[in-house]
């Protein structure tokens, strides 16, 4: 890990139809550190992830991506060193694993026409076809997959152009239990894999975290509730807080949990 900044977003704003999504957010990510981005549904997680992947600018104050300012750089370029990994990916076509993720190269949803993969390039997608635990399923077609399965080939998608920012946007969507644990085994394994490589992942659940989450904002309403390493920041007092509900939280062998705080119960008098 360096101190070298990959991101920084300082003092953002957004405002949609008057109304203010974003209000006076700083974050700065260094190379190696794994963030986790959590609130509640409505507290503008996502917004402030499309800052980060260069998707949105902000109404005001500044984003700088791997060293580069937005509003004053050429996107296009930019996004290809950023990985983006989102369970709603539209594809249009019945592509294999192995095309798949070959678009990763070209920053496309489906394989561009008159675009051939050289060899080395093909070498790259099996590599991180075996990365992801995919090992023999290149040739699957997508129709066919399991949503854990999906998941798993998009982190492989976005790690094939080389990324030095991988941005998770509730990954693990519509996966069952099995399905949730082997996607966090394999975001696990990014920190042997790419240690160097910078991580934010957005959820509003806790149990959804990688055992490798260095860091944590927590976000309500647009503005920081808390932000800092994890298991400083993930707490019961600030998880109640920026969900606005009494909420327990529990960690055990680098991983979260949370229930609702139960009121205690009320003897009768003997």
């Amino acid at each position: 890990m360096t101190d070298t900044p990959v991101l920084e977003l300082t003092d953002v704003t957004f405002r949609r139809a008057g109304k203010k999504i974003i209000d006076g957010i700083s974050l700065t990510v260094r190379a190696g550190e794994r963030w986790a981005l959590l609130g509640p549904n409505g507290s503008g997680k996502s917004t402030l992830l499309g800052f980060c992947g260069a998707v949105t600018f902000p109404t005001s104050g500044s984003v700088r991506v791997l060293g580069a300012e937005l509003g004053r750089v050429e996107l296009a370029p930019l996004r290809r060193h950023i990985g983006q990994v989102n369970p709603r990916h539209a594809l249009g076509s019945p592509l294999t694993i192995r095309d798949v993720v070959l678009t990763g190269l070209t920053a496309t949803i489906d394989t561009p026409m008159r675009w051939t993969p050289s060899p080395d390039e093909l070498g790259r997608a099996e590599a991180m076809i075996d990365t992801v635990g995919l090992t023999g399923k290149a040739d699957e077609i997508w129709p066919t997959l399991s949503q854990g399965e999906r998941g798993r080939t998009l982190i492989a998608r976005a790690l094939i152009a080389q990324p030095q920012l991988l941005l998770f946007d509730e990954p693990s969507t519509g996966l069952d239990v099995a399905a949730r644990e082997q996607l966090l085994d394999t975001i696990d394994t990014l920190d042997r894999t790419h240690p160097a490589v910078a991580s934010i992942l957005v959820t509003h659940h806790l149990e959804e975290l990688p055992s490798t989450t260095t860091h944590a904002m927590l976000i309500a309403d647009g503005q920081v509730v808390a932000a800092g390493p994890a298991p400083e920041t993930i707490t019961t007092d600030n998880v109640t807080t920026a969900f606005a509900h009494p909420v327990e939280v529990r960690y055990d062998d680098g991983r979260w949990t949370a229930r609702a705080a139960r009121k205690p119960t009320a003897w009768p008098a003997s």
